[in-house]
């Protein structure tokens, strides 16, 4: 394993039941909202400081979806993102990525995004087919209602599907998929 980065990011809803998704830069990907934490900082906190300052939007963090492992991966993902902005290039350490469910506090934007994050809302029937492979990963398990997942995403991760989530390469605790 090379060196690890702690990363945050949140699979965002409003209270229409959409997802809030970023496309940075000239990327075809989307991405969840989020960044790095910075040293001796919580990841709830991170997650709600990187959020607001990319997307304007103050958040309220309900639970945490997964810890999500991406090994030595190059792609526009929260790290790759704040490595780009801090003029970095090169291969990527492993990325270990605290994914949280978070709800929108409010009617609208309290602040200005950051430049270069594209935002847009997605009712999760309609996703877009361009996502990361965390992105992919923790939205397939946010919108099946799982909690405390431990996962490695993986470029070839399958798109997140109503009621048939991707072969996971750990096991989640116990479903807690809810019944209807």
């Amino acid at each position: 394993m090379s060196a690890l980065t702690w990363a945050v990011a949140a699979v965002v809803t409003d209270d229409a039941g959409r997802v809030l998704l970023c496309r940075q830069g000239r990327g075809e990907r989307h991405g969840l909202p989020g960044g790095r934490l910075r040293p001796a900082e919580s990841p709830v906190h991170a997650a709600t400081r990187d959020i607001r300052a990319e997307t304007g939007w103050e958040v309220e963090v309900v639970d945490l979806v997964g810890l999500y492992h991406l090994a030595g991966w190059c792609g526009p993902s929260p790290v790759a993102r704040a490595a780009s902005a801090a003029g970095r290039a090169g291969p990527l350490p492993d990325v270990l990525v605290h994914v949280f469910r978070a709800r929108t506090r409010g009617s609208g934007p309290v602040g200005d995004p950051a430049g270069g994050c594209r935002l847009s809302w997605h009712h999760p029937s309609a996703l877009p087919e361009a996502l990361t492979p965390t992105t992919r990963a923790a939205l397939t398990d946010a919108l099946a209602g799982r909690s405390g997942v431990l996962r490695d995403a993986a470029p070839g991760d399958p798109a997140p599907a109503a009621g048939h989530p991707p072969g996971q390469r750990s096991t989640p605790p116990a479903d807690r998929t809810p019944q209807h």
